[in-house]
């Protein structure tokens, strides 16, 4: 039983680039190129008309860019799904994408073997992410949650690295001394430590503290 060739839209505001993606496609026998646009808006115009299996989209374009396009085309009547090809492969630019419903990430030296079997998986609903890009995402994934101390709380924890005891942070803050031990408790929590010591080093090692010259 024969299958019908997907059906997939790009978009690039380089024509030439456009134009190499094309040609790496073209002798797939499993995939169509039915439109091709230069930019986002047009990208979300052809998804809207022709309801292809999959967008190639870059990331930055003219007019609207990948991200905003990507947003338009994945919550379309069409059940499109977005893939991106692009250069970029910062945090930022990977997890706007993603965030924007797009369902891949690859990047432009990626080879025709991986960009065509990338659009199948793609179609069939399954995420597709560049080696690098996916390094990227795990590393994010392992880094420790941010920790938002208020200023109280750094001028306290300043000064227990410079030895002071509660008594002494007190006077120096004009504040109470059990005032100064909620402020500590709060950072106890918020670096998941113990002790004084501890916060210290965390607040070092996460630079929410500068570090002694």
């Amino acid at each position: 039983m024969t299958t019908d060739p997907l059906r997939v839209i790009l978009a690039d505001d380089h024509a030439v680039m456009r134009a190499g993606v094309a040609a790496l496609l073209a002798a797939e026998p499993t995939i169509t190129i039915v439109g091709e646009a230069g930019d986002g808006r047009e990208a979300v115009e052809l998804a809207e008309r022709l309801e292809p299996d999959v967008a190639l989209l870059d990331l930055r374009m003219p007019v609207l860019d990948g991200v905003a396009a990507t947003s338009q085309i994945v919550t379309g009547p069409a059940a499109t799904r977005v893939l991106i090809l692009t250069t970029y492969d910062t945090d930022s630019e990977i997890e706007r994408a993603v965030e924007a419903g797009a369902i891949g990430y690859l990047l432009k030296d990626t080879t025709r073997t991986q960009l065509v079997d990338a659009i199948h998986a793609a179609a069939r609903g399954e995420t597709v992410l560049a080696a690098r890009v996916a390094e990227k995402l795990v590393a994010r994934m392992r880094r420790p949650a941010p920790v938002n101390l208020t200023s109280r709380e750094i001028d306290v924890l300043n000064a227990v690295a410079d030895g002071l005891s509660n008594a002494d942070i007190g006077k120096r803050l004009v504040i109470a001394e059990a005032t100064v031990k909620t402020h500590l408790l709060r950072v106890f929590a918020k670096l998941d430590v113990s002790d004084r010591t501890h916060a210290v080093v965390v607040a070092l090692e996460r630079g929410l503290l500068p570090r002694p010259d």
